[in-house]
């Protein structure tokens, strides 16, 4: 990408959020500051986003955007409500899905269980930094009726309340924070049983942080774990596909700018909406790598992470630099362990990935070609495939269980 395309780009951001707040003096030159960060971020989608505008009308862009918003029902499985309590006193959201009964199985469900009742095995789903519990859509779908899982929002994510410490006392938030959160989610919906742990991304890091702070729970009761898209350290040295000076313009200025951003919240998420299309791009970059992703897939993940307000952003973006779990691994050492990741991911890079593996010699790697960061969801298929094998080993699910007809990004689950 050229430099005078990340110009634009920059220049476009930087207009809209100025022109969106109608501030002057120092304000604007904090929205110049972060039109350019924006704009070295957003430069690889820029092309992309020109030439939409130069064939597709705005009104078009914003029908389309209704019309898929309107389209299928990604996100839209919900289960049974629950809130823990986390230990500084936020609400954490969660839904259960639970087995159903031998009398209620469809006739699929019968066919993969006999008359074997289901393992009593509870999965636990974590979610990344700006998504929410329907990220997991398409495994969830996969799932239900044959093995028990509980899908929950981070704190400050989703249907979770912002969290406590950090509204009301200005305590930044870290992965550990995180892992104690898990903690207060399995005590309410998983008081007993065995568990299966799945992380995407900040998820995995939370997973690594429960074993981190509670290495008793791990042994006793956790029977698997999949990691998928994230890293147990380093972050710090990404460079999300830029060159080495766009990286190095990002790490100067980016923590200043986000944390600027969140204090001017509501103004700020008026720039957002001004800048759809730019940011539009700059998601999709950096969420999927294939061409031939389902555009209402597509608008699904814009959807979630777009819902993120800017504050949020801002809070959780500093704790990555300080994540450094590769010793909590080795509680994972002797347990059936699934290492998920896109080989374009350009948030978590798939080397993250495959130095988790190289710490678990046993576990299983799968490295996934032509897929992005929202592995899960643009080839969910692979994901699902994967996680059902990890199930079975784990004994979640009957040996013959399948999950055929789920997990398909161009047609719904039925």
């Amino acid at each position: 990408m050229s430099e005078s395309s990340a110009e634009v780009v920059a220049n476009a951001a930087s207009a809209a959020v100025a022109s969106a707040t109608g501030a002057a003096g120092n304000w604007r030159r904090v929205t110049g500051i972060a039109g350019a960060a924006i704009g070295v971020v957003a430069a690889g989608a820029a092309a992309g986003v020109a030439i939409e505008r130069m064939t597709v009308g705005r009104g078009m862009r914003q029908k389309a955007r209704l019309a898929l918003d309107s389209a299928g029902p990604y996100g839209a499985l919900r289960g049974t409500p629950g809130k823990a309590v986390a230990d500084d006193g936020t609400e954490l959201y969660y839904e259960v899905d639970d087995v159903e009964s031998e009398e209620g199985l469809t006739p699929r469900r019968r066919r993969l269980f006999g008359r074997k009742a289901p393992a009593p095995v509870t999965v636990v789903f974590s979610h990344g930094y700006c998504l929410s519990q329907d990220s997991w859509h398409f495994q969830r779908a996969a799932l239900r009726g044959v093995v028990r899982t509980v899908h929950w929002d981070q704190r400050s994510h989703g249907r979770s309340a912002r969290g406590a410490s950090q509204l009301e006392d200005g305590i930044p938030v870290s992965i550990d924070q995180l892992g104690r959160d898990l903690k207060a989610v399995l005590d309410a919906a998983v008081p007993e049983g065995p568990i299966v742990l799945v992380g995407h991304s900040m998820g995995g890091m939370t997973v690594m942080a429960l074993a981190d702070q509670f290495p008793e729970l791990v042994r006793e009761r956790v029977t698997a774990v999949a990691l998928i898209g994230t890293s147990s350290g380093k972050l710090g040295e990404v460079n999300f596909g830029l060159p080495v000076a766009g990286v190095n313009a990002v790490r100067r200025v980016l923590p200043g700018v986000l944390k600027a951003l969140g204090q001017q919240a509501a103004l700020v998420e008026r720039g957002r909406r001004a800048t759809a299309d730019l940011f539009a791009g700059i998601i999709k970059r950096y969420s999927f790598a294939s061409r031939d992703v389902d555009p209402a897939v597509a608008r699904f993940a814009e959807r979630m992470i777009e819902g993120t307000p800017i504050d949020v952003v801002a809070e959780f973006y500093p704790a990555f630099a300080d994540h450094d779990k590769t010793e909590a691994l080795a509680l994972f050492a002797d347990l059936p362990v699934l290492v998920l990741a896109g080989v374009k991911d350009l948030v978590t890079p798939s080397e993250h990935s495959e130095a988790i593996a190289d710490l678990l010699p046993d576990a299983e790697l799968v490295l996934v070609p032509d897929a992005g960061h929202l592995v899960m969801l643009e080839h969910p298929e692979v994901v699902t495939d994967r996680l059902a094998d990890l199930l079975t080993r784990a004994g979640a699910v009957p040996a013959g269980a399948t999950v055929s007809g789920y997990g398909s990004s161009t047609a719904q689950p039925g």
